[in-house]
């Protein structure tokens, strides 16, 4: 078979099957979906995510999917630094209402009404950036709550 440490190959199939089963965790329809015959879809799919070559390349694509989903940390703090800075900007929907009025070949007077909805680029809120401000305070310790203990305390020193 393979020599302990040898890294081996996933053939296609499997490969596809691994893929298929990152969608929706379900090896029977992973199975299926890789080309594994219906009947035995559901004891494929057990048995495959037994071989270790499969394992380690589903726990390889799952890494890379935290990777890419999970913020990590300098990623929040630069957020919460632009946020504080108001420099991060947020949608607010606005309706604009638009009147128009003219006269047509007749004479007549016409008045059209209509409102339009807008999305508008505004900075963060003051709040928000104040929030921001305390959170990275609490981040680099530049707050400290001081306390004042009074009271009798008696050491036995031996």
């Amino acid at each position: 078979m393979y020599e302990r440490g040898e890294v081996v190959a996933l053939t296609a199939k499997r490969k596809r099957f691994a893929d298929e089963y990152l969608i929706d965790l379900n090896a029977t329809q992973a199975a299926i979906r890789a080309g594994y015959s219906k009947k035995t879809a559901y004891s494929s799919g057990e048995r495959l995510l037994k071989v270790v070559e499969v394992q380690v390349y589903i726990q390889k694509r799952m890494a890379e999917k935290d990777d890419e989903l999970i913020a990590k940390q300098d990623e929040v703090l630069r957020y919460l630094t632009n946020v504080m800075r108001r420099a991060e900007f947020e949608g607010v929907v606005v309706t604009l209402k638009k009147h128009k009025s003219y006269y047509d070949d007749n004479n007549k007077k016409i008045i059209e009404d209509s409102e339009e909805a807008q999305i508008v680029e505004i900075p963060t809120k003051v709040s928000d950036s104040n929030k921001a401000a305390e959170l990275l305070g609490k981040r680099h310790g530049l707050f400290t709550d001081r306390m004042k203990l009074e009271g009798d305390l008696e050491f036995d020193v031996r």
